[in-house]
């Protein structure tokens, strides 16, 4: 089975990460995507996160109802903070069956070089990579092992919902109903 990674803080989950995993699983060779809560990204500043668990559950309720996707809390259960490559190596020694490709946005590959062991990346895992705003045409170029996915360019972002909260906007329309309900019901990101 080919199983496609989409590593990510989720803070919150929205429609435009949803959008991506269904294309990915809909017009790409991709079976199954795993959503994977990352507890910390290391190039991402910690202090505007939501409790790990809580994340998880966002998660959890925006796809529960969908067979083709699967939230996991691997990097929970390790060092922190987490490196792309140790999560891949955790995986492949668990299912050795099964082939993994990550999934990733274009706005990913300006940095990739700065990923732990970014060559070995390259080496265990074919990347799928989603057009994002203001990736030039020539970045794609200078990467071996992708497929360059001609989803739909998403310009929603985890932070430009954050920040609307903050501001009392609403956004029921930008993450699914049960997301929705579940941040309001808690109040989370009024006062990040």
């Amino acid at each position: 089975m080919k199983i496609g990674l989409f590593f990510g803080s989720f803070n919150p989950i929205h429609i435009g990460h949803l959008a991506i995993a269904n294309y990915m699983v809909e017009f790409t060779d991709i079976d199954k995507l795993w959503f994977i809560i990352s507890p910390h990204n290391p190039l991402k500043k910690k202090s505007s996160l939501l409790n790990d668990y809580h994340r998880l559950d966002l998660v959890y309720r925006a796809i529960e109802d969908d067979n083709r996707f699967f939230v996991s809390d691997i990097e929970f259960k390790m060092p922190q903070p987490s490196y792309t490559i140790d999560t891949i190596v955790r995986l492949k020694e668990k299912r050795p069956d099964d082939e993994f490709a990550l999934i990733m946005g274009s706005d990913g590959l300006k940095t990739f070089n700065k990923w732990k062991n970014a060559e070995e990346i390259i080496k265990q895992c074919h990347r799928y990579v989603y057009p994002r705003p203001g990736t030039p045409e020539e970045e794609y170029k200078k990467h071996s092992n992708i497929t360059v996915v001609n989803a739909p360019l998403m310009e929603m972002s985890s932070s430009f919902i954050r920040e609307s909260i903050k501001e009392g906007k609403n956004t029921r329309f930008f993450v699914p109903d049960k997301v929705y309900e579940y941040m309001n019901e808690m109040n989370f990101y009024r006062n990040i």
